[in-house]
């Protein structure tokens, strides 16, 4: 857990970071984990960003609206997946940011294109893999181009 103090007035906004909130990062059953966040994401301050990579990615997603989020921004999420099509997030109205790698092997960068295109969620692809570990410094500028964005007033 972090704070961070941009003038707000003193205000300042609090930032969680995890490796998987409440153990979402270890295997388990998809709609589990998307229980186990929804029930630890009731908890947390609002407003309320959702970050997920893979199926990570996917479950954030899948309770995006329940928990009311600000926002998604998602690295090479498991949508459309051969056999669990029907399982993909439809229902998301969140501003969402989907940063896809041009050569994953694991979820194919077609599935974050469809997904991006149906939704009109902003989609940026990188010249990297599934883990994109070596575009950290590129999804980092991003996220916080990402987060500046939505804390602008309407």
């Amino acid at each position: 857990m972090g704070r961070e103090d941009h003038g707000h007035g003193g205000r300042g906004r609090r930032l969680e970071v995890g490796g998987g909130v409440g153990g979402l990062s270890r295997p388990g059953r998809p709609g589990d984990r998307v229980r186990k966040l929804i029930g630890r994401g009731k908890e947390l301050e609002h407003p309320l960003v959702l970050v997920g990579s893979s199926m990570g990615g996917y479950v954030s997603a899948a309770a995006a609206s329940t928990l009311g989020a600000s926002g998604l921004f998602l690295l090479a999420p498991a949508f459309y997946m051969a056999g669990y099509e029907e399982y993909t997030p439809q229902d998301v109205a969140c501003p969402t940011v989907i940063t896809h790698g041009w050569h994953d092997d694991i979820v194919p960068v077609e599935n974050s294109i469809r997904w991006a295109r149906e939704h009109r969620a902003a989609l940026h692809l990188l010249d990297s893999g599934h883990r994109l570990e070596d575009q950290i410094e590129a999804i980092c500028l991003s996220l916080r181009a990402f987060l500046l964005a939505l804390a602008q007033p309407t």
